[in-house]
């Protein structure tokens, strides 16, 4: 399969509508959009609404919340392109369960077509809009679009589900075909794009929704056009990805995680791409960077099957784990002062940027729930806060397989040490002193330890240890037996 030279899908209409009313979610984009599409080829009118959720976002506690930021500068890109196609974008800031019906009755559209959600919340979200909308002769379509494959496509031998990685994607590699990569070209039927009734005109500022401006411009660009720019400047450096990705200082990562969380690029686009890179010569880094991409889908279908893990361990066993739950030692790990530097320095990019590299993810994750014996719910729950790129299947899926609770997770017994992992993904600092400049006179041989330095010379280069710059707060040796006992009771 030449996944450059795809034919484009064209799917077949089933019916036909005179007005559908097309709902954007998490597919902030007019080009390759399968629900949008799907739309377009079977009504002769499409109206397009965007709703703020007013059940999510009145929960959001912080007021200048980078995602709300990035979601609507995205969402003023999509409204701009449809005015310039000649239509409008309907934006809303409501309770989405009864403004979509409402909405829809009020147009008088025959049906509502959306994008798949496959998070639990969502599922009885759009299953109570389906109620309400059949109340009034209005169906309901959801098509997928976020994942290659969904729900029962990708199956074991038995038909039963995977809960292990490697044969998930040799299964979902064997099961690919040229039209599953294929783009769903929207963008030639923009003229179907009704115009917005006058009192939809306005878009909602964030202000009125009682948000405010941040610095995310400092970090991201939002927006179609910002992962354009990405993956134009990925391309070129994807055959060094197997390497490079895991140096948290070093450009090696395709920085296109938000932009999958919200849809402003096509995972169809991304996996075309990748499968093409993965048939030149030696590019291994393309075939790595391809095995993201399913993982993301790996990880869709286990909440899918089992949506108990939003909530609990993944294996029911763990359930049982007795975590200290420090609050002193989780509030030293949110506010990056536990003593050591490669987790205090991935805690304020975080903290700072809304971002954290993947391997340090890992880092952090592991260092929380096995040296501070904090439980993978509380870390998860911080992640969801802080991430500009959060998404329910893949934090969780990475928390769970961090903790040793989650599908085809890491043993319980393996536990990073953060020194040494310090020692090999930052070799000289680089990146620890991009976010701790308080330790930027320690040498290399004890940055990752910097208690290790003697007094004097902490004294003599400006950091004092417990003074300038946190001690470390617990024992990596201590805590890592305290940890295999407390898994071992559970086994």
């Amino acid at each position: 399969m030449n996944a450059l030279s795809m034919p484009k899908a064209d799917l077949k209409p089933q019916n036909e509508h005179k007005h559908l009313l097309f709902w954007f979610r998490r597919d902030l984009r007019t080009f390759d959009n399968a629900g949008l599409y799907a739309a377009l080829q079977t009504a002769k009118k499409v109206s397009c609404v965007f709703v703020f959720d007013r059940e999510i976002l009145d929960l959001l506690e912080d007021k200048a919340d980078k995602r709300v930021d990035f979601i609507w500068a995205s969402v003023q890109e999509v409204k701009q392109a449809l005015i310039g196609a000649g239509g409008d974008l309907i934006v809303l800031y409501d309770y989405a369960s009864a403004a979509i019906p409402k909405l829809a009755t009020q147009l008088k559209v025959d049906a509502v077509f959306t994008n798949t959600d496959y998070e639990p919340q969502a599922i009885v979200r759009d299953a109570n809009v389906a109620a309400a909308c059949a109340k009034n002769g209005i169906d309901f379509q959801t098509v997928k679009d976020t994942v290659v494959f969904e729900k029962r496509e990708v199956l074991t031998q038995t038909a039963g589900i995977y809960s292990v990685f490697t044969p998930y994607k040799n299964a979902w590699l064997k099961r690919l075909r040229d039209n599953d990569l294929s783009s769903r070209p929207c963008e030639n039927h923009l003229n179907k794009i009704a115009k917005a009734p006058t009192e939809f005109a306005a878009m909602p500022s964030l202000e009125s929704m009682g948000f405010q401006p941040t610095n995310l411009a400092t970090y991201v660009t939002p927006g179609m056009a910002g992962a354009a720019k990405l993956v134009e400047d990925f391309i070129p450096r994807m055959h060094n990805y197997h390497e490079a990705r895991n140096y948290p200082s070093v450009k090696g990562v395709s920085y296109l995680s938000v932009h999958n969380r919200f849809g402003t690029v096509s995972i169809r686009q991304l996996a075309r791409i990748a499968y093409a890179e993965t048939l030149r010569a030696s590019n291994e880094g393309a075939q790595i960077w391809l095995n993201e991409l399913v993982w993301r889908d790996f990880y869709f279908q286990i909440m899918f099957h089992s949506p108990h893990a939003a909530e609990r361990c993944f294996k029911p066993m763990y359930d049982t784990i007795k975590w200290e739950n420090s609050p002193a030692l989780f509030a030293a790990w949110c506010e990056a002062r536990t003593g050591y530097p490669i987790i205090d320095a991935a805690m304020r990019q975080l903290n700072q940027t809304g971002y954290m590299h993947n391997r340090l993810r890992m880092i952090v994750a592991s260092f929380l729930t096995k040296d501070l014996l904090v439980s993978w719910q509380w870390g998860e729950k911080y992640f969801a806060e802080k991430l500009i790129d959060f998404d329910l299947t893949a934090n969780n899926g990475g928390w769970q397989w961090a903790a040793s609770t989650g599908c085809d997770a890491q043993p319980y017994f393996r536990i990073f040490n953060p020194i040494s992992q310090s020692e090999k993904f930052d070799a000289a600092g680089k990146f620890i002193r991009r976010y701790l400049p308080e330790l930027k006179n320690i040498p290399d041989k004890f940055i990752h330890a910097p208690w290790t330095l003697p007094p004097l010379e902490q004294t003599a280069r400006g950091c004092v240890i417990g003074k300038d710059y946190p001690a470390p707060i617990v024992d990596h040796a201590t805590q890592r037996d305290k940890a295999l006992a407390m898994y071992k009771v559970v086994r």
